[in-house]
């Protein structure tokens, strides 16, 4: 992404949106060979149903999967269809321009929406046609924005050996980042060596890993869901599940020895704001002064990787903006919007704008935009 920003305007780059993808999507992309198992909506008895690895994951509430543009409730009523939660700017790539330039936002990642939930299935090459299909159809979203939508390769970590084929597809085609599941994958810790080679692969290439929130339907993400099925309710889910699964994946990270492997990589956490990073930070290193020395130890302290190997997504309306970029770094801290699922609003530019309005002018430029471009190397 190459954009021209006059003199008198700060850069912007929104670094959490998502794409709703058209639900044809992987009957036309899947290779013929997997087309028969693709993820699909499907009318079933008058309901309109979500199938992925020809398990039903989600029946009669599609509209809720975006629904930023409609009055919440409304998304929910009899009737309603995914198509509806849609707005043209999650699906088409010329009013995706169009509310940049509304919005005054000069480019953003974006993330899939159904691609994005968990595979249901232990199919490995059926997972990875999925991936595929996905990042073919982003890549031809993007070039259809000029480039000021800028698509976050989607891998199957379930084989390593075709996520790195994949990656190179996608790095060719100019992907910038990679999407980064918060929660076991096999079994397996992301902090677990069996991911190094990929890790060392995003390292070479200069883009980083987007450690973003999956939605489980059936709980908030596996720290809380527990707590879910007990009927804590979906307002539970939406406050903690996000960082409840940020913070565990990036820890094992720390950890596990990943930075000290992989010292080059990058990791940006998405969608679970930013306050709770300079807590992670104290949190880590109390426990590592006090009883590190019954653990393998790290060349450096825990917050060291934390300030060195990460940087935060804050959410629009934050209020620790300011105390992060003391106490985390001023280069770590990005904004995203979240556009357009249902917890998000259209009027996050203006939101972000105004949480960093009492800052310097020098840290206002780097959260609106100049971390990003930074990082992302745009």
């Amino acid at each position: 992404m190459t954009v021209t920003v006059p003199a008198t305007r700060t850069l912007v780059v929104d670094c959490d949106s998502h794409v709703l993808e058209p639900a044809d999507l992987w009957l036309n992309y899947l290779e013929p060979e997997f087309r028969d198992r693709a993820i699909r909506i499907e009318d079933r008895d008058g309901v309109e149903t979500l199938v992925m690895g020809e398990q039903v994951i989600l029946a009669g509430t599609l509209a809720g999967l975006g629904g930023v543009h409609i009055e919440r409730p409304t998304l929910f009523a009899p009737g309603m269809r995914y198509a509806d939660g849609c707005p043209p700017a999650s699906y088409d790539p010329a009013a995706r321009v169009a509310m940049y330039d509304e919005l005054g936002i000069d480019g953003g990642l974006f993330f899939p929406t159904i691609g994005i939930l968990p595979f249901p299935c232990d199919d490995q090459p059926l997972a990875s046609a999925y991936c595929r299909a996905y990042n073919t159809w982003a890549a031809e979203f993007a070039a259809g924005t000029g480039g000021r939508a800028m698509p976050v390769a989607h891998l199957n970590l379930g084989d390593i050996d075709e996520a790195l084929r994949e990656l190179d597809r996608c790095l060719a085609r100019g992907f910038k980042s990679v999407f980064l599941p918060p929660e076991l994958v096999g079994g397996r810790r992301p902090g677990d060596p069996h991911f190094d080679p990929l890790w060392r692969r995003c390292a070479e290439a200069g883009v980083p890993l987007c450690v973003h929130v999956v939605v489980r339907f059936g709980g908030a993400g596996l720290p809380y869901e527990p707590w879910m099925l007990s009927g804590a309710g979906m307002m539970f889910g939406f406050t903690l599940g996000a960082p409840g699964q940020i913070i565990p994946a990036v820890t094992s990270m720390v950890l596990d020895g990943v930075f000290d492997r992989v010292p080059d990589l990058k990791v940006v956490c998405v969608e679970a704001g930013c306050g709770w990073a300079a807590h992670l930070m104290d949190r880590l290193d109390e426990k590592y002064d006090t009883v590190g020395t019954l653990f393998p130890r790290l060349e450096r302290a825990p917050s060291d990787y934390l300030r060195r190997n990460v940087w935060y997504v804050a959410e629009p309306g934050e209020r620790t903006i300011g105390s992060m970029l003391d106490l985390v770094g001023e280069d770590r801290i990005l904004w995203g919007s979240d556009f357009p699922h249902i917890d998000s609003t259209l009027d996050a530019p203006d939101q972000i704008r105004a949480s960093v309005s009492g800052l310097s002018a020098q840290r206002q430029a780097a959260v609106l935009g100049g971390n990003a471009a930074r990082l992302f190397g745009l």
